[in-house]
């Protein structure tokens, strides 16, 4: 984990293998991630975001884990007006993920439509080299709870 200098964006980034326990590592960095930036900076984090932005690194890693071969870089950081989360997942595939129709019946693959589920903003973008997808999360409650 590389935390950046205060006068730095709030952010975090580590370098996956891509083997073994790589998903549960990045699941524990993005929670101690929210919890010093809570704890360090005094940003208002809800438990809902730690657990929603651990489901979310989950599911990107496992993509990435699953789809291409080699490391996978966690790139965490605050943004917005301190009210998200970004969530940047690097891989060496460069084909774009693309969510599929939704169907109760299908066991598995349902780990983008849960993504693009939960977040504020999701996108999906080619780079010289692989692909990086990046995702944006509340850092409040539930920001839809109100209007349901």
């Amino acid at each position: 984990m590389t935390p950046h200098s205060h006068d730095a964006p709030l952010g975090a980034a580590v370098a996956l293998d891509g083997q073994g326990a790589c998903i549960a590592e990045a699941r524990h960095m993005a929670a101690g991630f929210l919890t010093r930036m809570r704890a360090e900076h005094g940003i208002s984090v809800s438990r809902r975001a730690v657990e929603v932005t651990q489901l979310v690194v989950s599911e990107l890693v496992t993509n990435a884990q699953k789809y291409a071969a080699g490391p996978i870089l966690l790139d965490l950081r605050i943004a917005g007006d301190l009210d998200l989360v970004e969530v940047q997942v690097w891989d060496s595939d460069p084909v774009l993920p693309v969510a599929r129709a939704a169907d109760a019946g299908r066991v598995g693959q349902h780990g983008l439509e849960i993504v693009m589920a939960v977040c504020q903003g999701f996108e999906a973008l080619r780079e010289p080299v692989g692909k990086r997808l990046t995702a944006r999360l509340a850092l409040a409650e539930d920001p839809l709870a109100g209007s349901r």
